[in-house]
């Protein structure tokens, strides 16, 4: 064979295997993303004091939905309702006049790796570093109402009025731990906390 020949050869088989390759990936599908609200670890120690916490990992563990009897509430008739993903009970629109912000309501079995975890990975997605056991009770807000505890987390950086920021609360209840949570810029955040407060008082076991 002569090595024009082979060359020739050569060069039809590249492009037969290129156009293989290119069907391949054509079949190829994007796993679909996890909802934002599933419960995952505490962001890994960015530099704070301490030892970074320690508990149950839960880092890329599914954790099972809340079964059972669901609390009830009243939205303000201002927030408008969103429709609601697998792993969301309610999901609102907070408009106010700072901006917008979205609460997401959630509830899943078990304590979902405990208060601390769950702050600590509040903390980390905006950006902040996580807190040491002994600084946990200094951090949040304890609010006794309707028979349920609500642990209140206000998570502001500061200096950035458009910084993602969030207002939630953890409230444990037969058996499993139900999240409110309210994100958005800090402006829109702050501007929504009075009515946030009011409509945590009207949360309550059916």
């Amino acid at each position: 064979m002569s090595s024009r020949l082979f060359i020739a050869g050569l060069a039809a088989a590249t492009l037969l295997l290129a156009g293989c390759g290119e069907e391949k990936v054509a079949t190829y599908r994007v796993p679909k993303e996890k909802d934002p609200e599933l419960p995952m670890a505490a962001a890994a120690d960015s530099g704070a004091q301490g030892p970074p916490p320690t508990g149950p990992s839960m880092a890329d563990t599914s954790v099972p939905t809340a079964t059972g009897a669901d609390l009830t509430w009243e939205a303000p008739p201002a927030w408008q309702r969103k429709p609601a993903s697998a792993m969301r009970k309610a999901t609102y629109a907070v408009g106010v006049a700072g901006g917008e912000s979205e609460l997401s309501i959630t509830a899943f079995a078990g304590d979902t790796g405990g208060e601390f975890a769950n702050v600590n990975r509040w903390r980390g997605q905006v950006g902040l570093a996580p807190l040491r056991p002994e600084d946990l009770e200094g951090a949040v807000h304890r609010l006794q109402g309707n028979g349920l505890a609500f642990t209140i987390v206000e998570l502001v950086p500061e200096g950035d009025p458009n910084a993602k920021s969030i207002l939630g609360a953890i409230v444990p209840f037969e058996g499993s731990t139900w999240f409110f949570k309210l994100t958005g810029p800090a402006s829109a955040v702050e501007g929504a906390k009075p009515a946030f407060i009011e409509f945590l008082h009207t949360v309550k076991a059916p």
